[in-house]
């Protein structure tokens, strides 16, 4: 039986709480393909991948995930361990967190205890072993060994077995007899002491069997077993040693299973009996080029964990064919950039760093998700195209994709197969030129985005001539030089375009590293650009950039926000100047988001703002800045880090994608983008049975113009709800909100009581073109 009444008593504690579950507004999209450790447990197998968990019902063959949308923190998982007897699951992470998920409760217990400690140093506070005994589990860490109890949920003493009682690295512990044994590094061996003296706080109890550093030691039946690090298995029998192995590849994962040692290495998993004879031994193939990570086995099959596929199933006798086994993700959990539309995301994975340097140039494929699949391209087919970073899709055509490769140029995809690599050789884009090595080939290729003539628009930097544009169409090159700005491509000092907008009149902006704002407009061959103080730009490296619907220039950069209301008169204004955004907090006026790293900026179709930054979370702006509506954090929400490298808006489905350092993760806003007219115009869900809570999940009314006034009115004419774009605007607290193409209504009169029972009429005119269209609307109370 569960027994979690304890759980209850100690709520309060203050290195205990509970994570909340986002799971109705929030979904992960999180990669399990690098899998850390592979445990079982109540008849399922449990695998942890970076910073989420995924199980397998042994008998159903279902899979579950746990992420940081049921509550999980996002850190980087080092460790997990099942207790049977408690039914419950011990996540160890590398920062020293420990979290505890209980079967059958949606509820993640949070431990920071050791993350607390302020006598430890943040490097040494991994989570590297949970060890169970009785009603106590021994962690081991990089400063010691801490018990825990399951019982109690709480921690007990602290062992620091070091020389001289200091801090030491301790990889495992195992129980055999009356002994606990444990293998540290740092030279400190192989230790052992009685499990039940009641002083093992004493480091002086600890007896040293054997100097040097150790990786694992496993008791199975009566027989132990301990790997140094040189990959040599021994058998300890008396305290004395005997070598029985020299492993290929260093060991990285060793437990005991049903009676038996498993051996990880990167190549293989070893079973041996009690006796150490070997009974199965599976090895990486050519259908599977991986790393071996971590295994278990139940009945008749081994159930490896890998670096590239998840888990792979085999057959204890007859190890040779591989099911894969993980829930569908990305290929990876460090998203760079993506880009949705059209109810599709595509994701790279970049990159480059803050100076725009993308080496070491990285191998990695791209992943498309369209209905509800994941589909994954591997590296190997994109002609080798290094460090993908910005995507675009064709708007006139959803099933090409152009992606920018910060070292090999331009890839083509269409229906998701990787056709052309635009490079030198076969277009308009140009290669830096090394003074040194003037054959040496590298095109930079970043930010990029289409015109309204379908026109694609891109940046290579350090080059004469970096901004480019590309017809589809007619394969049409363009080339354009900045040379004005920037004398010299290569050599005067800008590094990078971090993004390119496009406003009304077809001027392109340009985030540049360290020439501040470029606009640039090919009409008339004009160029200029903003960077100083006196021009009110808080630093020269300018990051991201949004054109709202007002088309006005939102500007992020390395030091703050800022707003160009006036774009129209850029080229012909002298004194350009942009502005901050002031905003009252507790009384007292403040620069909204003052110094802070801007990475992204995005406006959705109530013309509201998401503004990501490096440190800080997202912000969720009401159109001119003066209200956040919301501000997410790993604090408050599923964001597994408080690093936003990219955001995108799907408008046809109101859903924001948000791409974190350490994951990706999606938000449903609900908001969409307005229609032209109100020819689709629907509400749902309708009827409105008694099951729906009507007034916390609303009644959507979907695909309305931009400027539409709404009337709710009852069967008998009377008025019971009436909203207008532009005035009841969403998160302001009205019964009937509109957001963009969306209107919400949470069932509730004038008078603020939930209407009865009946038929209600939807009453939308269009305020700029007097198009009308009525809906009729059952509620079933």
């Amino acid at each position: 039986m569960i027994k979690k009444l304890t759980v209850l008593i100690l709520f309060c504690a203050p290195f205990l709480h509970y994570a909340q579950d986002f799971s109705a507004l929030w979904e992960g999209h999180f990669s399990y393909n690098n899998i850390k450790d592979v445990v079982k447990g109540n008849s399922k197998i449990y695998a942890a991948s970076d910073n989420a968990i995924f199980s397998l019902d042994i008998q159903t063959n279902e899979l579950n995930k746990l992420t940081t949308v049921n509550g999980l923190s996002g850190e980087t998982i080092s460790t997990i361990y099942y207790s049977d007897i408690y039914e419950l699951l011990l996540i160890g992470y590398e920062n020293g967190l420990i979290e505890v998920a209980f079967d059958g409760d949606d509820d993640i217990l949070t431990i920071v205890d050791i993350i607390d400690k302020p006598t430890i140093p943040p490097t040494d506070k991994k989570i590297n072993h949970f060890n169970a005994y009785n009603n106590v589990v021994y962690i081991s860490t990089n400063f010691g060994i801490s018990v825990f109890d399951l019982e109690r949920l709480e921690f007990g003493d602290t062992y620091f077995i070091g020389n001289l009682g200091s801090q030491t690295r301790v990889n495992q512990t195992t129980i055999l007899g009356d002994f606990i044994y444990a293998v540290c590094l740092d030279g400190n061996g192989l230790k052992k002491a009685q499990i039940t003296s009641p002083n093992l706080i004493d480091y002086q109890n600890w007896e040293t069997i054997s100097n040097g550093d150790f990786l694992a030691v496993q008791s199975v039946e009566n027989s132990l077993y301990t790997i140094r690090t040189n990959r040599r298995i021994y058998q300890v029998v008396n305290d004395i040693l005997t070598e029985s192995f020299q492993y290929p590849d260093t060991p990285v994962d060793v437990k005991e299973t049903d009676d038996r040692l498993l051996i990880t290495t990167r190549n293989s998993v070893f079973i041996y009996d009690s006796s150490f004879n070997l009974i199965s031994q599976a090895n990486v193939n050519s259908n599977f080029d991986t790393q071996f990570t971590s295994a278990i086995f139940h009945l008749d099959s081994i159930y490896i964990g890998t670096k590239n596929f998840g888990i792979l199933k085999t057959l204890l006798s007859n190890p040779i064919l591989f099911e894969e086994i993980y829930p569908e993700g990305p290929l990876l959990n460090t998203p760079f950039s993506i880009q949705s539309g059209n109810n599709e995301l595509w994701v790279t994975f970049g990159e480059y760093n803050l100076f725009y340097n993308p080496y070491p140039l990285n191998n990695r494929g791209i992943s498309h998700f369209k209905d509800d699949s994941w589909i994954n391209t591997p590296y190997e087919n994109l002609f080798e195209a290094k460090s993908l970073n910005a995507i675009s899709i064709n708007p006139n055509n959803s099933n090409q994709v152009f992606i920018s490769s910060f070292f090999s140029g331009l890839l083509e995809v269409n229906d998701d197969i990787p056709n052309v690599l635009y490079n030198q050789v076969n277009s308009g884009l140009e290669s830096l030129i090394l003074p040194s090595d003037p054959n040496y080939i590298d095109i930079r290729v970043g930010a990029s985005t289409f015109d309204n003539n379908g026109l694609l628009w891109t940046v290579t930097s350090r080059i004469d001539s970096p901004l480019k544009s590309y017809n589809p169409s007619n394969n049409q090159w363009s080339s354009y030089s900045f040379t004005d700005i920037i004398a010299d491509g290569f050599a005067g000092g800008n590094l990078g375009f971090g993004d390119i907008a496009i406003g009304n009149d077809n001027t392109k902006w340009i985030a540049s590293y360290k020439y501040g704002l470029i606009a640039f407009n090919e009409s008339n061959t004009s160029i200029k650009n903003i960077s100083t103080l006196e021009e009110n730009m808080p630093d020269i490296y300018v990051t991201a950039l949004a054109m709202d619907k007002r088309n006005q220039l939102w500007i992020g950069t390395l030091k703050g926000l800022r707003v160009f209301y006036n774009t129209s008169n850029f080229f012909t204004e002298e004194n350009i100047r942009v502005d901050e955004i002031i905003i009252e907090e507790d009384g007292i006026a403040k620069e909204l988001l003052f110094e802070q790293f801007i990475s992204d900026i995005e406006a959705d179709g109530s013309n509201n703002k998401w503004i990501g930054t490096a440190d800080s979370g997202i912000f969720y702006l009401s159109s001119n800045g003066q209200n956040t509506i919301f501000h997410f954090t790993t604090d408050n929400s599923p964001l597994p880090s408080n690093t936003i490298n990219d955001i995108s808006l799907d408008d046809s489905n109101g859903i924001v994608y948000i791409a974190t350092s350490k994951g990706l993760v999606s938000f449903r806003s609900g908001g969409s983008s307005p229609l032209e007219n109100l020819e689709s115009a629907y509400a749902y869900p309708n009827p409105v049975r008694p099951t729906f809570n009507i007034v916390d999940e609303r009644v959507k009314i979907k695909d309305i113009s931009e400027n539409v006034n709404i009337k709710i009115i009852d069967i008998e004419g009377n008025l019971v709800a009436e909203a207008q774009s532009r005035k009841n605007l969403r998160y302001r607290g009205y019964n009937l909100e509109i957001d963009g193409g969306t209107a919400y209504w949470n069932g509730k009169n004038l008078a603020n009581n939930v209407v009865a029972s009946g038929v209600y009429l939807i009453m939308l005119s269009d305020l700029d073109t007097f198009e009308t269209k009525v809906l009729k609307l059952m509620v079933v109370r």
